[in-house]
């Protein structure tokens, strides 16, 4: 993994008010609870350092020195709407990555990522996301966000359909990965993935490049999650999946982004975004991916 980009501002962008009322709006949606992490999630890793809470309705990971710690999802899934709230590390949170992502075993697996990238006290985390089909990925895209996700959980959600894999933060998307398989794009598609969850120390990397080392004065650091929401998916089990094959009953699955949603795209994409691969015409010296072609010509 590598860091494309490094935060140096020491404040959380300013948030014009129509956009931030629309926000409120759109959060809203997102106080009602779901699941319960006892029956949802299996932890996999951390020896201790990952503690389930509040009779299973919050789930927190840990990190020190010797370990960090994670946990995954019991169902693998086929396509779906998942959802996750996540508070992330306060205060000195450098050289921490918070992960939650789709992944499918294997060599050449599937998968789909939110990292967030720690940093010094009082800059902003960067979200770092990226797409890989069959073991290749090379497709991120960095945002700072428009508020500090330290103070208070939001909801992070991941929509996956034949169509579109789109990236979304309280309820609005950020990022929007179109299936263009017909230009001979790659595309995720037929392997069933897990949700993971992890906190671990990639101070080689995650901060600044790798120039700021995490402290471990101020371990253990600790990140929580809770409200995880997979009803919206095609659970896979036995070579089978829990929806039907019409799919008509599931209005997510041909889901698209309506003009609203496109222009909260363009929007958070104009005054977040701080790298993308498709204009990274330095790192791709014999041409930019072909999905960035398509992109530009719009």
């Amino acid at each position: 993994m590598a860091c494309y980009y490094s935060a140096s501002s020491s404040f959380y962008p300013y948030v014009s008010v129509p956009f931030f009322m629309f926000s409120l709006l759109a959060a809203s949606s997102f106080l009602v609870a779901f699941g319960n992490f006892y029956q949802d999630v299996d932890v996999t890793w951390g020896d201790g350092r990952a503690k389930i809470l509040n009779n299973g309705e919050l789930l927190t990971l840990s990190l020190d020195k010797a370990s960090g710690s994670g946990f995954q999802s019991k169902n693998e899934f086929l396509y779906g709407k998942i959802d996750m709230q996540l508070k992330f590390v306060p205060n000195n949170s450098a050289g921490t990555v918070t992960a939650y992502y789709l992944k499918s075993p294997g060599s050449f697996w599937d998968e789909i990522d939110f990292e967030f990238l720690g940093n010094l006290s009082g800059d902003p985390y960067i979200v770092h996301t990226n797409v890989y089909t069959q073991g290749k990925g090379d497709r991120e895209q960095q945002f700072y966000l428009w508020f500090d996700p330290t103070a208070d959980f939001h909801t992070y959600s991941i929509l996956w359909n034949p169509g579109h894999i789109v990236f979304y933060v309280d309820g609005r998307p950020i990022r929007d990965f179109k299936n263009l398989q017909s230009m001979g794009v790659p595309y995720p598609k037929n392997q069933p993935m897990r949700m993971y969850c992890s906190l671990w120390n990639a101070d080689d990397w995650a901060t600044r490049g790798g120039l700021v080392k995490t402290d471990w004065s101020q371990a253990p650091f600790t990140a929580s999650f809770r409200n995880f929401n997979a009803k919206n998916a095609c659970v896979w089990a036995n070579g089978a999946s829990s929806c039907s094959s019409n799919s008509t009953g599931n209005p997510w699955f041909s889901q698209d982004l309506d003009s609203a949603s496109q222009n909260t795209l363009k929007w958070v994409q104009k005054n977040y975004m701080v790298y993308n691969y498709c204009t990274d015409t330095r790192r791709f010296p014999q041409g930019l991916p072909q999905e960035c072609k398509v992109t530009a010509k719009k």
